[in-house]
């Protein structure tokens, strides 16, 4: 399906399928946590962004104090929610003043543990990373903040400063990347945007396939070549610089993790799993479910000794 085309997919995905939108502004898909669109402003405007038809089009959302309380009022009589994302739109586009109201008043909630504020402003608007700000923030952990990067030669020393001061507030970074055809869509690339981020404190956390937007069949590439790079990182360097790899399913199904194939199938009461370097290993697993029977005779290359790193 391409991108600039009004085909069922691009339908289903535009149109969320089930609602999950409790009140305007926010969206209840998972149980413990809330989506809490607070503006439609961003400090940028990405061609790919999932939400691009909604940001600053002037057909929005009033996003004032009186939407916020309607939203606040449903996730105080939410028990189950434990978790909220200040998201838009950019909340970091709004003033100190307000942002420290939002967070306030849901700091006041007290089955809320979470706070989490998705933003772009520390890659593009680093001037707003101010002592300030960061002062304030730091008055409600546990918060913390998810920063979408798109490339290595976004980590300029404005970003670094910006992302020093957040991490020295105490305010753990995690990054969310889409995956762009001609952008970032090889391993080297990505190898060194993710080696960066944690140079500067900021843990890479989600990797998304493009999302099948309007006018984005040119940044969208096949899903085998994100499992391709993931396929590159994982084993070849450590852990912490790889993300999970995800699809935002059309229809309101979710966020769903991408995996290379690592379980072989089974012989017996051993489980066949194939490590990064392609060599298949025995695993102890007895009357288990998981991996189709596929008998492998071979000797095992694993004693069941193996280092962790």
């Amino acid at each position: 399906m391409s991108g600039t085309s009004r085909g069922p997919l691009r339908k289903s995905f535009v149109s969320n399928g089930p609602s999950f939108v409790c009140v305007p502004g926010l969206v209840h898909r998972y149980p413990d946590r809330v989506l809490f669109l607070v503006t439609d402003f961003c400090s940028t405007y990405c061609r790919y962004c999932t939400r691009s038809r909604m940001v600053n089009n002037g057909k929005g959302l009033p996003f004032d104090r009186g939407q916020w309380e309607k939203a606040i009022a449903y996730i105080e009589n939410s028990p189950a929610v434990r978790d909220v994302i200040l998201s838009g739109g950019d909340p970091l586009t709004l003033s100190d003043e307000i942002l420290e109201w939002l967070l306030s008043r849901l700091r006041k909630i007290r089955h809320v543990e979470f706070l989490r504020i998705g933003t772009k402003a520390p890659v593009v608007l680093p001037q707003r990373i101010t002592p300030a700000l960061t002062r304030m923030l730091k008055r409600y952990h546990p918060l913390w903040i998810s920063i979408h990067f798109t490339h290595p030669d976004e980590l300029t020393p404005e970003t670094t400063l910006a992302c020093d001061r957040l991490a020295d507030a105490g305010i753990p970074l995690g990054s969310q990347t889409v995956l762009l055809s001609g952008i970032n869509d090889d391993l080297d690339t990505m190898k060194r945007l993710m080696h960066g981020l944690l140079k500067i404190r900021v843990k890479p956390y989600y990797l998304y396939q493009c999302d099948p937007i309007l006018g984005s069949s040119h940044f969208r590439t096949p899903v085998g070549k994100g499992l391709e790079i993931i396929r590159g990182l994982r084993g070849y360097t450590t852990g912490y610089a790889v993300p999970s790899y995800v699809i935002d399913a059309p229809g309101g199904g979710g966020k769903i993790p991408l995996l290379p194939e690592y379980i072989v199938g089974r012989d017996g009461d051993d489980l066949l799993l194939k490590n990064y370097e392609g060599n298949t290993y025995r695993y102890p697993d007895p009357g288990d479910w998981i991996g189709a029977d596929r008998p492998y005779n071979a000797t095992s290359r694993c004693t069941g000794e193996g280092g962790r790193a």
